[in-house]
């Protein structure tokens, strides 16, 4: 028996044990699921009433950074403190270890050319896995100093990597290890013709999970440095940004963290660590409106579309991933 075997066997025994000694919760026995909630009428389209929220893994530590792969019906997601990443698969339901150690991988997304390109803490760099298995850095440095600890990351149709660099990583030894910090918690983006990173913005504080609207003409950031979280958006003009207006500002109403947009420009956002009964999925149409929730036993703290119609959301909720069929699509490469 390989010992890559060795450890996804012990990975799924893991995940088994530990799901003995979860809360009780279970999917609902109800059509339409109560927790999916209709806040304005507008988002009652976006609900499938013969569709609820299931559960597909448990006993994780910190489930982040979730990316689909179609070409292979599978699901891959961080766990940053056990630092591997994770893999679901569509046809058996398996879980498994995809890669450990992960460097404590963050987010993840997939460029134009289907690969798989990962923020890592511990690496405190953004890499790039080939179809070969081997790994690129895309980016480790800037201007001779090291990066922080990159967040989270989106692709452009024209091929750049626009990516976080908040702190999380460096601060302590649960997510990564204490490092000094060298640079500013900046927002970069990659040019994959000169391969050169440049700041597109370097007044958020703590940048995080980001998303580009269906046009690619606004970046929508988190900016998690600031009490309340707020969720700003920028007019997009090549390789530049401008304005960086407040768009939604959480409140008192929970934690913004991931999110993704759908074809109809409507953010869906993990949700949590606020009001009792705030764990889950926020969703706001393209004014910045709050329509719709997913209402969750954890906190959200990441998500994506997939499936074969990228109609199914998957849910990085702290130690568990949830999946939703809902009626619409993320947009193509979210």
């Amino acid at each position: 028996m390989s010992g890559r075997t060795i450890l996804v066997l012990v990975s799924v025994i893991m995940l088994s044990s530990s799901a003995a000694g979860q809360s009780s919760w279970q999917p609902s026995q109800r059509y339409p699921d109560p927790a999916i909630k209709i806040i304005d009428p507008s988002f009652a389209k976006y609900r499938i009433n013969s569709a609820k929220v299931e559960k597909l893994a448990e006993g994780l530590r910190w489930a982040e950074g979730p990316v689909w792969f179609g070409d292979g019906r599978y699901l891959l997601w961080s766990d940053i403190p056990n630092n591997c990443m994770m893999k679901w698969d569509e046809e058996t339901g398996a879980v498994s270890v995809f890669r450990k150690p992960s460097n404590n991988a963050n987010g993840n997304t997939r460029d134009r050319q289907g690969r798989l390109i990962t923020c890592e803490h511990l690496g405190r760099r953004v890499t790039r896995t080939e179809y070969d298995g081997s790994l690129t850095v895309i980016a480790d440095s800037f201007e001779g100093k090291r990066l922080n600890s990159p967040n989270d990351v989106v692709c452009k149709s024209d091929g750049s990597i626009w990516f976080s660099d908040p702190q999380f990583g460096i601060l302590g030894f649960y997510e990564g290890e204490v490092a000094p910090v060298e640079l500013p918690t900046n927002l970069y983006r990659w040019d994959p013709t000169t391969k050169k990173l440049s700041v597109v913005a370097g007044d958020i504080a703590r940048p995080n999970g980001l998303a580009f609207s269906p046009d690619e003409s606004k970046l929508y950031v988190v900016e998690s440095g600031v009490t309340p979280r707020v969720i700003r958006v920028y007019r997009v003009d090549g390789a530049q940004l401008t304005d960086g207006a407040p768009f939604i500002t959480a409140e008192t109403d929970g934690t913004p963290d991931g999110f993704r947009v759908d074809v109809d420009g409507n953010l869906w956002c993990g949700w949590g660590m606020g009001k009792e009964g705030l764990d889950g999925v926020a969703i706001f149409n393209p004014q910045g409106k709050l329509i719709g929730r997913i209402d969750l036993p954890e906190r959200c703290a990441n998500l994506c579309f997939g499936g074969r119609h990228r109609n199914r959301l998957f849910m990085c909720s702290s130690t568990s991933i949830y999946s939703l069929y809902v009626n619409t699509q993320g947009v193509s490469g979210g």
